[in-house]
């Protein structure tokens, strides 16, 4: 495959409600997409990264950047005759939660192209051990006034959907609120986690164990700042409590999966491919997770298009074995799309995608219109 430019464009994607957590207002996804071109342009593939700065520390600016000086530089794969191409050089970009957003749209992107090469699908790039032919995903329950929470899960179970990630925040009352409302709705059968984005201290956290315990909350995720040494003290309370405590900003990297899990820290992790850097991280931290007994879900970044909404429907075909199963939100929470519709059906189930590579047809008049606010960038072949 030869390669003959390749083009960075930001976009915004806004979002068709507001979905606030703990760190921030959720009106918007401000994404890269990379778009491929190859052969000509008979090939085109497409790849995206979703920036957080309070989870990796990127920009929208920085990801560009970053993807440009890659580009620029003698070792970047402008020529991929197998997939082992793309692999060698991933594994040789540093092992640093600092660019994994744009490592993650550019791996994403030099895979598609090189599937529809194949015809292949991305999922044949991986072993197939513990791979399953649907999908069940769950629903994302937002930091609001019980109102809010209400709808939300109003529309959830009309969908027969019973596992939740609900947003939690710093106000004990308000948490309590949330979780009563999704219990109203959704019955004392459904299956909740939490998730807490980091905001809370060791002693919110105690303060929070008996309700933890009382509605029977299976999951506590990121319930502390990445790197707080507090954490090990939480283990036993929410164990006693029947929860697991999942880390996620806590571990982006592989390095970071290995140092955080354990008997006095997380004992799951949420494996996002923005987050942990593309399949090929993702895929090795899951293995890790494996060899450890560590359980893990695959998760999402809140306002992916359908390009990493089908990047992460390829990773979780591949895992059959694990716990939770969040993303494909497109037509839920977004106001407008690049691609065509990537979501789940009623139950929360989906199954591949047709067609080779990633299976989703970008729009280029959809990602013109929501570009910005940076200016795209055309790298051409050296």
């Amino acid at each position: 495959m030869h390669i003959d430019h390749i083009r960075i464009v930001p976009i915004v994607l806004p979002f068709a409600l507001a979905f606030p957590h703990a760190l921030s207002k959720g009106l918007a996804a401000h994404n890269v997409v990379v778009e491929i071109s190859a052969a000509g342009g008979q090939v085109v593939g497409y790849g995206e990264g979703a920036p957080r700065d309070f989870v990796t520390g990127e920009t929208q600016a920085s990801v560009c950047d970053t993807i440009a000086r890659w580009a620029s530089a003698p070792d970047f794969p402008w020529d991929v005759d197998a997939v082992d191409v793309i692999w060698r050089w991933v594994d040789g970009r540093a092992d640093s939660r600092g660019h994994n957003a744009a490592l993650c749209a550019v791996e994403t992107a030099l895979l598609d192209a090189r599937a529809k090469v194949d015809a292949a699908t991305l999922t044949s790039f991986f072993p197939q051990t513990a791979s399953q032919s649907v999908v069940t995903y769950g629903a994302a329950v937002p930091l609001g006034r019980p109102a809010m929470v209400t709808r939300v899960c109003r529309v959830i179970a009309g969908m027969g959907i019973q596992r939740v990630k609900l947003k939690w925040g710093r106000d004990r009352h308000q948490n309590q609120e949330g979780i009563d409302a999704v219990k109203a709705i959704l019955g004392p059968g459904s299956d909740i986690k939490v998730d807490v984005n980091g905001v809370w201290d060791r002693h919110s956290g105690l303060a929070h164990c008996r309700m933890i315990g009382r509605h029977g909350i299976k999951a506590v995720e990121q319930p502390l700042a990445p790197g707080d040494p507090d954490i090990g003290l939480l283990a036993e309370p929410f164990t006693s409590a029947g929860a697991r405590l999942m880390a996620d900003e806590s571990v982006c990297t592989l390095a970071e999966a290995k140092q955080a899990c354990g008997p006095q820290g997380y004992d799951m992790v949420n494996i996002r491919l923005s987050k942990c850097g593309g399949l090929r991280r993702c895929w090795q931290i899951i293995e890790n997770c494996r060899r450890q007994g560590t359980a893990f879900q695959i998760g999402c970044q809140l306002g992916e298009s359908g390009i990493l909404s089908a990047a992460g429907r390829t990773l979780s075909l591949l895992c059959g074995d694990a716990v939770y199963h969040d993303g494909s939100y497109d037509a839920f929470l977004l106001k407008e799309n690049i691609t065509q519709n990537v979501s789940f059906g009623f139950g929360g189930k989906a199954g591949p995608l047709a067609g080779p590579g990633l299976g989703v047809h970008v729009d280029p008049r959809c990602l013109s219109r929501l570009s910005g606010p940076l200016p795209p960038l055309t790298i051409c072949r050296p």
